[in-house]
């Protein structure tokens, strides 16, 4: 590891990433508004809670990716039914946020996206 300019060492070709999403989206004000509140959870209240998530990723990380990828609406509803299923006698495993909402999804019904990134049999 040298840390001189003229060093021939090849960079990594990705950037490290954090643990949130660092994916493209657009930066309207209701999704920063809602990753805002996430992040601002993350770095104060989450210490005091704990690490208690028994999913993958966490309930918070999920909660920035579901604001960035699916707005501040569909977001805060596909956010709090994940936090739901976390509780007692809930899921737990890998959980993903949908790259895309269901056809079916219409935003005056969001109760639709309490089966999305559950596994139905």
């Amino acid at each position: 590891m040298c840390g001189s300019p003229d060093c021939s060492h090849e960079k990594p070709s990705q950037p490290s990433r954090s643990r949130n999403w660092q994916g493209q989206f657009r930066k309207t004000p209701g999704r920063l508004l809602g990753m805002g509140f996430i992040r601002f959870y993350q770095l104060t209240l989450s210490g005091f809670i704990g690490n208690s998530c028994r999913h993958i990723p966490t309930c918070s990380e999920y909660g920035y990716e579901a604001f960035a990828r699916h707005g501040f609406w569909s977001g805060f509803w596909l956010t709090l039914f994940r936090v739901v299923r976390c509780g007692p006698g809930g899921t737990s495993g890998l959980d993903p946020v949908p790259d895309a909402l269901a056809t079916g999804y219409w935003r005056w019904m969001p109760w639709r996206l309490w089966r999305v990134g559950r596994k139905t049999s």
